[in-house]
């Protein structure tokens, strides 16, 4: 499982013109589920996402977490990270998990995510959406909880 992470002023996600989900200060991650991904590399993921410490203390340095902070978590569904882009001009998206699967494990994640944290919003699964970031820092890190 991915997830593209990014340290934001604020987010939000749109579709068909309608806000679906927006967050102030926090996380915006992207998420990516593989093949072979289960609740285990999902699971593993939401404790990274709460504890990476990306946010700045009273020196500046990146010691805190979003927990600590009590920032926002925005999860957007994005399947094209599981892209394999090693050759050729166009992705491969053999590593990607189908389509069920990865509803699935996203869903699982968001509820999860939803019984230790808030507050919590999320883009649509399957949805042609329109995401607006303002990338504090700028901060991004991929963080990969490989399939078993």
């Amino acid at each position: 499982m991915i997830g593209l992470l990014q340290r934001v002023s604020r987010a939000a996600v749109r579709v068909d013109g309608e806000s679906v989900g927006a967050i102030e200060a926090g996380l915006l991650v992207l998420v990516g589920v593989e093949r072979g991904d289960t609740e285990a590399q999902a699971d593993r993921l939401l404790e990274r996402l709460f504890g990476y410490r990306v946010f700045g203390d009273a020196e500046r340095r990146m010691n805190l977490s979003l927990q600590d902070v009590g920032g926002g978590l925005l999860l957007v569904p994005q399947f094209t990270l599981a892209a394999d882009t090693r050759k050729g001009m166009r992705p491969s998206f053999t590593p990607a998990a189908a389509p069920e699967d990865g509803r699935r494990l996203f869903d699982w994640l968001v509820e999860h995510a939803r019984t230790r944290h808030k507050p919590v919003a999320t883009g649509l699964f399957g949805a042609n959406m329109q995401v607006e970031s303002v990338n504090d820092g700028p901060v991004t890190f991929w963080l990969q909880v490989p399939p078993v």
